[in-house]
């Protein structure tokens, strides 16, 4: 049976075989952007839509803090629906889903909350939801106000027969969005999740693709990311907490590095904050926990999900579980080299399910960093931000019909290929 990029790959080559009167030029040339990827639906991204029919964990707006943090935590998922219940004339709910929260976001900015707070806190050995609960002013802080705060995403959906263009637009367009959810077509209910990973791991399964291996092929260090983006770091003997308020701030993976040698030896992203809700000793013994303590229990933890992984129980996960076996169960971090081409960081990342991989030199030294991010807008339409250089899939493909991008306008060539 054909994979959807084969069938998306059959499909265009039969429409720029010729046949049929030529569409206008503009039109044309726009069609050339898209016409691979709007040929691959929703439905073939990987863990798009959830293995079982249960809903979306939902929040209201009207909902608390400790409210969210339980209904996620309990129902071991990573993020949740946030819902405004307007009943309309027909007695139906509409435009219920106004946005998209994950519990790192809420945990952070509760620890934040709790640290102006607890200087000095009276019982050590509570875990974090019981401390949460004695500091009602935080615990009961209502969801709608921490919008304010920009603490959660945009709720921008899809449906399975959408394509991953669409789904890739969205992405490159909302620099805050992270997870794009799946809708019904009838009544509107979350069905699935599309990641920046899921993504990824389908663009990679294009590989083959003359006009995609192309740009895959390049080495990291021929793209402006890598030289531009500059890695947030972290001492391995700073606390724990240290390196959650660093977190906090900058909402992506921080490299530890050991102090005497300037190397890397781990990280911390958000998606490991779970820890601190199922090992209370974290969050009691936090400021006085090293990072490379945290960055040890964080292995142990990823090496019995890497062993748990093969177990069929593993297959049918929802793609947004709190702790996702599909993590790396490496002592390291992923990383790349300078030298290493896109695809091999693509593959490393999707294989890791991380947000980053960070570029070190031969001595493990850290020089820079990809984000799942980078390589979207790679394979984004260049015409959707003029920030972008030429140098990217679609500009592969729109050279070889005959025209490029300047100044993030599509632009006929003179001796353009007709179609």
């Amino acid at each position: 049976m054909e994979t959807a990029t084969e069938v998306a790959a059959s499909k265009v080559a039969a429409g720029s075989s010729g046949g049929g009167a030529p569409a206008p030029a503009g039109e044309y040339w726009s069609e050339a952007l898209k016409s691979f990827l709007d040929h691959i639906p929703i439905s073939s991204v990987p863990g798009a839509l959830q293995p079982t029919a249960s809903p979306a964990v939902e929040i209201k707006l009207g909902g608390t803090v400790l409210d969210a943090i339980d209904a996620m935590y309990g129902g071991s998922v990573a993020g949740a629906v946030i819902i405004d219940e307007v009943q309309s004339s027909f007695g139906k709910y509409v435009d219920r889903d106004i946005g998209f929260v994950d519990v790192s976001t809420i945990v952070l900015w509760a620890l934040e909350e709790l640290g102006k707070v607890e200087h000095d806190p009276k019982d050590s050995s509570l875990d974090f939801l019981s401390s949460l609960k004695q500091h009602p002013q935080i615990a009961e802080t209502k969801i709608a106000w921490l919008a304010k705060l920009f603490l959660w995403e945009p709720f921008f959906p899809v449906r399975a027969h959408d394509t991953l263009f669409h789904a890739m637009l969205l992405f490159s367009k909302h620099h805050r969005l992270n997870v794009v959810p799946v809708v019904e077509s009838m009544n509107s209910s979350v069905i699935g999740f599309v990641t920046q990973n899921a993504v990824m791991e389908l663009l990679l399964q294009s590989s083959g693709l003359e006009w995609l291996d192309k740009i895959a092929g390049k080495q990291l260090s021929e793209f402006r990311f890598a030289s531009v983006r500059k890695p947030v770091l972290v001492y391995s003997d700073q606390t724990l907490a240290d390196g959650l308020h660093i977190l906090s701030k900058e909402k992506m993976e921080i490299a530890v590095i050991d102090r005497k040698t300037s190397c890397l030896i781990g990280s911390i992203q958000c998606s490991d904050l779970y820890l601190i809700l199922d090992d209370s000793s974290l969050f009691s013994k936090r400021m006085k926990i090293s990072m490379e303590e945290f960055i040890n229990v964080n292995n142990k933890t990823n090496s019995k999900c890497s062993t748990a992984e093969n177990s069929s129980a593993c297959k049918g996960q929802n793609i947004l579980a709190l702790r996702n076996t599909g993590q790396r169960g490496t002592s390291l971090p992923v990383s790349n080299r300078r030298s290493d081409t896109l695809k091999q960081a693509v593959e490393k990342l999707t294989s890791s399910r991380s947000s980053c991989s960070f570029i070190v030199d031969e001595q493990g030294h850290v020089e820079g960093v990809v984000t799942t991010r980078d390589i979207i807008s790679v394979f984004s339409p260049p015409c959707m931000d003029s920030r972008i250089d030429g140098s990217t899939f679609f500009s592969a493909a729109l050279e070889q019909a005959g025209c490029h991008v300047e100044n993030g306008q599509i632009i006929q060539n003179s001796k353009s290929i007709k179609p």
